[in-house]
């Protein structure tokens, strides 16, 4: 199913000496990183990236861990073990319990989260996180065997249960599980389970990758959206190895703002649309989440790179000035130019009547529509303008100008993080959001949630 389920082969050093060399690259400045950068966020993210240091420490300094404790649970070195752990605690009713598995490495290292279904509809995340679990990644011999497992997994599949069931992006009381961290004990339904998830899955954890689609209505390109000023998130967004960084804080409310102000290294993945099995995004979830634990050094091999890489500031929004059908020409991962058709408009009640979608700057399309029903005024594609980097963008399109994602197709070639191509994408994101183009429309949100809400990033 999945080209890299064999552990590679060491290229001539030891896990120990790949550590000591990550150590002694850390301390390095990066100047071609901060210069890539806009000048407004520039001078944070060089300080964060002078401040981090290497993930796991000094391993001369680190005793072999003893047991891993969740949830009055204890998980010895060495060992896999799953645990249900419930949403609410309660009495009454169903307390929805979720299923978290911990492997606890036999070797010290970092506590590396994977979260799936914070949004119940996007299914991406339970459909790679459950791939992971199976046994063609964990078990004896295998890339997360716990013998050899240096630090600690723990799995969540499906964070949001009965959203999930309900095959809904919220929670029963129609809130937002993502927009109510750190939550409270005596809140709201959702307020009190995301204060759970928040105190007992979260905090614990030195880096955390959340899993995630396009909200309904919509598709994205494999991404990463971290703050890159934030020294831990930055290495885990380099680590994922794909070529599309988006460099935001977390909307209010999310696990993922939450988390970086306690010290917490987070990153959202967004690939694909909600309600739907898209294998391609999967695929890339899974071969980003090794990478970033072969960048923590938690299992052997090297890291995968990209060749070049869009660290994005900000972004444009193609919208349509027509209201009908639409048909969208251009789908999310193509290279655009300026005044491309990306999309065409027909209305049904006037036959014959056609109105063309142009792209307002060349770029890079990371988010497409697919609710066919638009009014004027409707995003219909989210665009990374692109002014500089032409050459080394274009080296990673293929013959439809199409940018397919690192581990769509297997490992790109090995490569030292400074062989990779770093391209500028200046702006601001609009209300501060990723997402905040979208408006509530187009997803049809609950009553109870605002289009504010909404908007943000998905």
């Amino acid at each position: 199913m999945f080209k890299d389920q064999q552990i590679p082969p060491q290229i001539g050093e030891s896990i120990l000496a790949s550590r000591k060399k990550k150590v002694a690259a850390s301390k390095k400045p990066s100047t071609k990183v901060s210069n890539q950068l806009p000048r407004s966020r520039r001078a944070k993210v060089e300080r964060a990236l002078e401040e981090k240091e290497n993930p796991l420490g000094s391993l001369s300094s680190k005793k072999k861990p003893k047991t891993h404790r969740f949830a009055r649970t204890r998980t010895k070195a060495g060992e896999m073990r799953t645990i249900r752990f419930p949403l609410l605690e309660t009495s009454m009713g169903d307390p929805w319990p979720i299923r978290v598995t911990v492997i606890h490495g036999a070797k010290p290292g970092p506590v590396l989260t994977l979260l799936g279904a914070v949004h119940g509809d996007e299914l991406v995340g339970p459909m790679a996180l459950t791939h992971l679990l199976g046994s063609s990644f964990c078990g004896d011999d295998r890339l997360l065997d716990p013998n050899s497992l240096a630090g600690t997994i723990r799995i969540v599949p499906v964070v949001n249960l009965p959203g999930y069931r309900m095959r809904s992006r919220y929670f029963p009381d129609g809130r937002d599980l993502n927009r109510e961290s750190p939550g409270t004990e005596t809140g709201n339904t959702t307020s009190r389970v995301a204060n759970r998830i928040f105190q007992n899955v979260i905090l614990g954890s030195d880096y955390v990758i959340d899993l995630h689609t396009a909200a309904r209505g919509r598709t994205n390109l494999p991404q990463i959206r971290a703050d890159l000023a934030d020294a831990p998130s930055n290495v885990v967004a380099r680590g994922f190895g794909i070529e599309v960084i988006l460099d935001s804080l977390g909307p209010r409310g999310s696990f993922r703002r939450s988390a970086n102000e306690m010290g917490i290294g987070y990153a959202t993945y967004e690939g694909g649309g909600a309600n739907t099995s898209e294998a391609g995004a999967v695929q890339v979830a899974l071969y980003g989440i090794l990478n970033v634990m072969r960048s923590l050094s938690m299992i052997s091999g090297q890291p995968s790179r990209p060749s070049a890489r869009l660290l994005a500031h900000g972004s444009t929004w193609i919208r349509s000035d027509q209201g009908g059908l639409l048909d969208m020409r251009a789908p999310a991962g193509r290279f655009v130019e300026e005044g491309e058709v990306v999309a065409t408009i027909t209305d049904p009640e006037r036959p014959g009547a056609i109105a063309n979608v142009l792209s307002p700057s060349r770029g890079l399309l990371i988010c497409t529509a697919t609710n066919p029903y638009v009014n004027s005024g409707a995003p219909v594609g989210h665009l990374l303008p692109i002014h500089r980097g032409i050459r080394a963008v274009e080296s990673m399109l293929n013959d439809d100008r199409q940018l397919v994602p690192s581990g769509t197709d297997g490992d790109p070639p090995w490569r030292e993080e400074t062989e990779v191509d770093e391209i500028q994408v200046e702006g601001e994101w609009i209300a501060g959001n990723v997402d905040g183009g979208w408006h509530a429309e187009i997803n049809s949100p609950p009553s109870s949630v605002t289009a504010e809400e909404e908007a943000a990033e998905s």
